[in-house]
């Protein structure tokens, strides 16, 4: 059996191996630039909800926001509850739209590429099948233009046409591989995201319902009868 090297099967395939080569250059570029994105980004929000419950226990709202400040940059989920801190003395609903507009954005840039990568999914294979039938037409005529035609020189034509189709299928295969994954990452995100923002809406009402909204006020316990607390002790 013959032996061909990548050069010689790329040669097989014909002009329509040169997009194919794009495509693959393209999906794998995406493929490593989100995963780097993903990597040096943290996505985890529990540890962020339980440091900002803390904050809140205590009134200190000025503290909340100035450690959410400090994770926005590597931290996706800080960006979303920094801009509920920021703006807790809005009304709910409104509050609530900003956070939801504020995680959007998040959401949005994690998915930079994803589109990219659904239509490499589909132009592959589409590339590889147009390849294969432009082949097969080559294949054919030499066949009709030969005066002697045998199975040899039919599948010999039939397996070279055949090339650009399975390239366009691996290339398939890889990106819709990387989109679901990267998809599920963010939907992870999106329901945590969404947990921990209905958890923290819940206490940031309370403190505002209370008048406890300010940054240099703490949430101080109830006097006792006939007992009067000095001026110190509430600034």
């Amino acid at each position: 059996m013959e032996n061909f090297s990548l050069i010689d099967i790329f040669r097989m395939g014909g002009i329509f191996m040169w997009p194919l080569l794009v495509f693959s250059i393209w999906t794998f570029a995406i493929v490593i630039e989100r995963a780097v994105y993903f990597l040096y980004h943290n996505l985890h929000v529990e540890d962020l909800e339980v440091k900002v419950q803390g904050y809140l226990a205590t009134g200190n709202m000025r503290g909340a926001q100035d450690y959410l400040s400090a994770l926005a940059k590597k931290q996706l989920g800080a960006r979303a509850l920094l801009a509920m801190v920021k703006q807790r003395d809005i009304p709910e609903s409104q509050l609530e739209k900003a956070v939801e507009a504020s995680a959007a954005d998040c959401i949005r840039e994690m998915e930079t590429g994803f589109n990219f990568l659904t239509a490499l999914g589909s132009l592959s294979p589409l590339t590889g099948f147009l390849g294969t039938v432009s082949g097969m037409i080559g294949a054919f005529r030499s066949i009709a233009e030969a005066e002697n035609v045998n199975a040899q020189i039919v599948a010999s034509g039939i397996y070279e046409a055949l090339v650009t189709t399975v390239f366009g299928l691996i290339i398939a295969i890889a990106a819709m591989l990387a989109h679901a994954f990267l998809s599920h990452l963010v939907d992870s995100f999106a329901s945590d995201m969404e947990k921990t923002c209905s958890d923290l809406m819940i206490d940031i009402t309370r403190l505002n319902a209370m008048g406890r909204g300010r940054t240099d006020l703490k949430l101080l316990p109830s006097p006792r009868p006939n007992q009067v607390l000095s001026l110190e002790e509430y600034t």
